[in-house]
């Protein structure tokens, strides 16, 4: 395919380079981050994403989203892909897909998890919200990118399943790093305790695959310093978006809006900012209760 890819950042770039790699047409831009190996650089958004079959964009928020999508979407040939790979508001995300439909292109919205590992080693997961053709005709690109594809519904919908998908994350793994903090006071080794909860009713993600206790369990962040694989700065961002969507929906979520104040004390007050998300346990290892 001939695909323009728009924001090559930590995550862009090695997804546009799988994509070139894996033989297709790639042409790029970014206002600051490189074109990586293999990518034709283009001299702005819309030069990357005219007369292409799929324009991608991974951006960091929804008011950039729009103004891109006003630069590229009049750029484009109708029927053409838009797949917007950010993690954005859902009401953003909606209201570029109603400008992608009235230009006659077929938007799809596709946040990724994964991280900037995932994006390299090719093994995001997709969510994705918009109509079932062109989720069909990008599925070749997914399989490069990403090890899972998931269709959530219609526009906005991916979203919606990457926020509630890290609201449940960003909850969990505090309460998993206060588990561990606990333990250390009432002296339970961390090993027994990863051992029992990882093959009891308290087990998840943030236990078995991401444990936030160094040198317990496979290999994370917490063995590397807390460099982030998923930085407490997105994270936040990821629970500020799921508020804000709760808001709109009237839903109640007092977990998701505790996590939410949670990571926003450690990110903006204390020493969180540039950590992964999972470096909230020696946060809670220094702390006493009150």
């Amino acid at each position: 395919m001939k695909i323009g890819f728009i924001g090559l950042g930590n995550m862009g770039a090695p997804m546009a380079a799988n994509l070139a790699a894996a033989g297709h047409d790639v042409t790029g831009f970014d206002l600051a981050a490189p074109v990586p190996e293999g990518v034709t650089a283009a001299d702005s958004a819309a030069e990357a994403a005219a007369g292409r079959d799929v324009a991608i964009t991974m951006l960091p928020n929804g008011d950039i989203l729009r103004h891109v999508a006003a630069e590229i979407v009049p750029a484009m040939e109708p029927g053409a892909v838009f797949l917007d790979c950010s993690t954005v508001d859902v009401d953003s995300a909606r209201a570029v897909a109603d400008m992608a439909e009235a230009a006659g292109l077929r938007p799809l919205d596709a946040p990724v998890s994964g991280g900037i590992s995932g994006a390299a080693a090719g093994t995001l997961t997709f969510m994705v919200g918009g109509a079932e053709d062109a989720f069909a005709e990008a599925r070749p690109l997914f399989d490069i990118m990403g090890q899972k594809a998931v269709h959530c519904g219609p526009s906005g919908n991916g979203q919606a399943a990457k926020i509630c998908n890290n609201m449940i994350l960003g909850a969990t793994m505090i309460v998993t790093c206060e588990a561990f903090a606990l333990a250390d006071r009432l002296g339970l080794e961390r090993q027994a305790m990863y051992d029992v909860v990882s093959t009891s009713s308290g087990q998840s993600w943030s236990m078995t695959t991401y444990c936030p206790a160094p040198g317990i369990g496979p290999t994370s962040p917490a063995d590397n310093g807390y460099t982030p694989g998923f930085a407490a700065d997105l994270m936040l961002k990821d629970l500020r978006l799921a508020q804000q969507a709760a808001e709109t929906a009237d839903a109640d979520t007092p977990i998701g809006r505790a996590a939410l104040n949670l990571y926003a004390q450690f990110v903006e007050a204390e020493d969180g900012a540039g950590k992964d998300f999972s470096a909230m346990l020696p946060r809670f290892e220094s702390r006493r209760r009150g």
